[in-house]
């Protein structure tokens, strides 16, 4: 179970990133539809345990270290190149995402340039990049808890301290801009581009495990904790839409309205998840073209990274209102392919016998 456990929080983190844990990802996707975001948090919680039990499960029956192999043995030559090519634009996509928030991040609290936090970012994932993937697995799902402590403190907080009523903070929320048309189209969509962004990290962690079952739980446990954690997150922000609404990091203003040294510590977190995803990001990114832990993947990754470092002044809002929407209908084939993929898996082993 304690393996599981460990999975299930490298899942966590892996998705839990800059626009997640800063709040920006909740607020568009979910409480800029108002109540009705608790419907769609509900929504992406089932389709999260269902994902993430398939993915790492997926991982570690196939032994993989790479996300290619396995997606073109599920979905054929054509398509498999089709979702192969969508996961290689996600991950490096979403990596350049978190370099961005990490400026912003620092932006925010310390009033720090965007380029201080963009440049640390950078040599981090370099450095991490160096290490073996049962490290990076570890370091990653270490940091998990932290944010999960502040997630509830979050909530408990802007629940008890709510002014207004339900019905005008509904209101509020409705006005809020997205660029999902509704509630189920948006958790859909928000569910389908954490797959995305998820799917090659969750694969070379499962190819790290070689029972199924501790995988497939692993797997499970993540993706519910993913979805309680958006719940949480939602409600703490529909709470506290009059006073956060503007900000880029909802969530860390509403811990700045309870103690400011909470709010040193909750940045600090924030940064490490923003670390988390961007390593599993660029890891996987580089997994996917050279041998983990060889020179040449050094190399790449060192590149690849400044490429990034580049990319990432376009702008933390911005990319997250665009950029991720777009993910998620492209990702939307994936979904599907994981779907049936346990089904037909077990059809031809049937056959076989």
């Amino acid at each position: 179970m304690r393996k599981s456990l460990q999975i299930g929080s490298a899942f966590i983190g892996v998705i839990v990133g800059a626009g997640f844990a800063s709040g920006q990802e909740v607020l568009q996707y979910f409480t800029s539809f108002g109540l009705l975001g608790i419907l769609g948090a509900i929504l992406a919680t089932a389709l999260f345990s269902y994902i993430g039990m398939t993915l790492v499960w997926l991982g570690s029956r196939t032994q993989t270290t790479s996300h290619k192999e396995v997606i073109y043995k599920i979905s054929g030559k054509y398509l498999g190149r089709v979702i192969d090519y969508i996961l290689i634009f996600t991950v490096f996509g979403v990596g350049v995402v978190m370099i961005a928030g990490a400026g912003a991040n620092l932006n925010q609290q310390f009033d720090i340039p965007h380029v201080v936090g963009t440049s640390l970012m950078t040599i981090l994932v370099i450095v991490t990049g160096m290490l073996k993937v049962d490290r990076v697995v570890a370091i990653i799902g270490s940091i998990t808890p932290f944010l999960i402590l502040f997630v509830l403190l979050i909530s408990v907080y802007s629940f008890v301290t709510m002014d207004g009523s339900i019905t005008a903070l509904d209101g509020i929320a409705r006005e809020q801009t997205s660029t999902l048309p509704n509630w189920f189209v948006s958790a859909v969509n928000y569910v389908s581009f954490n797959t995305a962004v998820g799917a090659a990290m969750a694969l070379v962690m499962g190819g790290a495990e070689k029972n199924r079952k501790t995988a497939a739980v692993g797997g499970l446990l993540g993706g519910l904790g993913l979805g309680v954690l958006i719940l949480l997150s939602h409600l703490a922000i529909f709470a506290r839409i009059e006073d956060v609404a503007m900000l880029e990091m909802p969530m860390l203003g509403i811990v700045n309205n309870i103690s400011p040294i909470l709010g040193f510590i909750m940045s600090l977190v924030l940064f490490g998840m923003i670390f988390n995803t961007a390593v599993s990001m660029f890891f996987s990114f580089g997994a996917r073209f050279l041998p983990l832990g060889t020179k040449n993947f050094k190399q790449f990754l060192v590149v690849t990274m400044i490429v990034a470092f580049a990319a990432s002044f376009v702008g933390f809002t911005d990319l997250v209102s665009y950029f991720y929407p777009l993910i998620g209908y492209l990702g939307l084939v994936l979904i599907a392919v994981l779907i049936i993929t346990p089904f037909r898996l077990k059809n031809i082993e049937l056959e076989k016998e």
